[in-house]
């Protein structure tokens, strides 16, 4: 199978779709793997780290397009990436696609594209093995935006999350005790923050307090958020439903109620996001103010981490990559955790709520 990987083109995404590493697994097994140009150098691997694996380095983006059978990305194709896609061809990336635009969808479904996201790829147990890196990253660096965030010259309320003798820490609050929202409530009570959780299931709760019993938990219920949003310092969101669009649980009365240049991170922006104040932003203008609270809404947080993003990326995703170079796609998906992943195959639609039609 021809495999090729393409320079990603969104801004601020320095991840590529495969480490040399996992170029060479598949080589060894027998497929042809094209890499675009300097397509790994924000990620520390220049291209010939890729030729001496055996990969084909291509110049021309066009080319790319054109050899492949399976092409492998991070983010969600741009308009210009939709249009060189190969009629019939795979896709596989971070798409999240319930949260871009219909045009978007449309395209896939009119040239037969299948298009897997590796976000919904699911085993048995509810578990999303290739999303896992990408959250853990995500909420160890809430609590380094935070940080910086809270500092008199970057427009927060000037406080040391972990305190002072005689001094109280931040009162930080996390919604959602998924991947996430557990790696977030760890990085910020390493830094010797006061952590509140809240979910809506008393399992992943449990789960939680089993980790760190001194984390605060509370359910997550429309009553208990705007008690929650009155006290915090910081508010993370980190909430997540596989295929559709993320709730709105957070209210622009809840944010007023907030203090003021108190912080909200939303890690689950890259789904639409949680809050009726949040819009996308970039690692350039990380920030906002809105109801004179400081937003931080980047839907790629790993990618300024990329080489260790793009290494947890590649080991959890391998060997679903391989399965399918190594089946087709039409055997691939009898593997109950790559179906759940497909979001168009063959023109028809699967596993995705279209609640919101929104980029």
């Amino acid at each position: 199978m021809n495999i090729c990987i393409p320079k990603e083109r969104r801004p601020f995404e320095f991840r590529v779709g495969l480490s040399p590493m996992g170029v060479e697994t598949l080589i060894q097994n027998g497929h042809t793997v094209f890499i675009e140009h300097e397509a790994g150098q924000g990620a520390g691997f220049p291209d010939r780290d890729y030729e001496k694996v055996g990969a084909k380095i291509a110049f021309a983006v066009d080319e790319i397009y054109a050899r492949a059978e399976l092409l492998l990305k991070i983010a969600r194709p741009l308009d210009d990436e939709l249009d060189m896609l190969q009629p019939r061809s795979t896709i596989m990336g971070f798409l999240h696609l319930a949260s871009a635009r219909q045009n978007k969808i449309d395209a896939l479904l009119k040239d037969k594209i299948n298009a897997i996201a590796y976000e919904q790829i699911e085993e048995k147990d509810g578990s999303l093995p290739v999303l896992r890196p990408s959250s853990q990253i995500g909420g160890a660096m809430a609590a380094e935006v935070a940080s910086r965030l809270m500092q008199s010259d970057h427009g927060g309320r000037g406080i040391l999350l972990g305190g002072l003798p005689g001094i109280p820490p931040a009162e930080v609050v996390i919604i959602g005790a998924g991947m996430a929202g557990t790696y977030a409530a760890r990085a910020f009570k390493g830094l010797g923050a006061h952590v509140t959780v809240l979910d809506r299931s008393l399992v992943a709760l449990q789960r939680i307090n089993q980790f760190d019993s001194n984390f605060v938990t509370m359910f997550s219920t429309p009553r208990n958020l705007f008690r929650v949003c009155q006290y915090a310092d910081v508010l993370v969101g980190a909430v997540l439903v596989p295929g559709s669009r993320a709730p709105i649980i957070i209210t622009r009365e809840m944010i007023k109620k907030m203090k003021d240049r108190s912080i909200f991170i939303d890690i689950s922006i890259d789904q639409g996001g949680c809050s009726e104040t949040s819009r996308p932003t970039t690692h350039e203008h990380p920030s906002y103010i809105d109801e004179n609270v400081v937003h931080y809404c980047v839907p790629n947080m790993p990618s300024v981490v990329a080489r260790t993003a793009t290494y947890g990326f590649v080991n959890a995703a391998l060997e679903y990559i391989l399965e399918i170079a190594n089946l087709g796609v039409e055997k691939a998906i009898e593997n109950p955790a790559i179906e759940a992943g497909v979001n168009t195959y063959q023109g028809e639609l699967r596993h995705l709520s279209r609640l919101e039609k929104k980029e």
